[in-house]
């Protein structure tokens, strides 16, 4: 049994229940999130890239699907797969009943509908695409402009801040093996000197 496993395996209500209602609040959760961001292994590039492509992604009617069209998108622009399984956090049951309804009216407004009908109480994919023109056309046109935006939104800031990070760190590892260095060279010099007194 592994030190760090969990004492009691979370059920399937209390993992429903968990995605709703963080159990370690939203603020803790948010910066347990960012912290598993941050620490993943890959350049500030590839791990924003991947992250922003999981969020991006979210924008879209492709609902069920995000998460493999978000890996698949995070691949082909070299991010990291596990950023956007993380960046797909972003539409959550929180979200997604205003990014729906978003990208439903911006995508109504561009293709010139005078008066789009109200999207379903339960949008699933075969919802969507049973009514391809009443509801998944005017939800794509409204979603691709958005997640280009969403994109570039957590992209720019999430690589600084990994870049940041990760220099930090970088000069923190150097500072303790130069630490090091200095204590053994003292070892080495004192061990000379009792060496010579004898």
């Amino acid at each position: 049994m592994s030190l760090f496993q969990r004492r009691k395996k979370r059920t399937i209500s209390g993992r429903i229940r968990e995605l709703f209602w963080p159990s370690m609040g939203w603020k803790r959760s948010g910066r347990y999130f960012f912290t598993r961001i941050k620490r993943l292994p890959g350049t500030p590039y590839s791990i924003a890239a991947g992250f922003a492509c999981g969020a991006a992604i979210s924008f879209t009617p492709f609902v069920g699907l995000h998460f493999i069209l978000g890996a698949v998108i995070a691949w082909l622009m070299r991010g990291n797969l596990i950023a956007s399984a993380i960046g797909t956090a972003v539409g959550n049951p929180w979200t997604f009943p205003f990014i729906w309804t978003g990208i439903y009216w911006l995508g109504s407004k561009i293709l010139g509908y005078e008066k789009g009908q109200e999207l379903p109480e339960e949008l699933t994919i075969s919802v969507i695409f049973e009514q391809p023109t009443t509801i998944f056309i005017p939800m794509l046109a409204g979603g691709m402009p958005v997640s280009i935006i969403v994109w570039l939104i957590f992209f720019f800031p999430i690589q600084r801040l990994i870049a940041n990070y990760q220099e930090h760190r970088r000069m923190s590892r150097l500072k303790r093996r130069q630490v090091l260095a200095t204590q053994d060279k003292a070892i080495d010099t004192e061990s000379n000197r009792i060496n010579a007194d004898e």
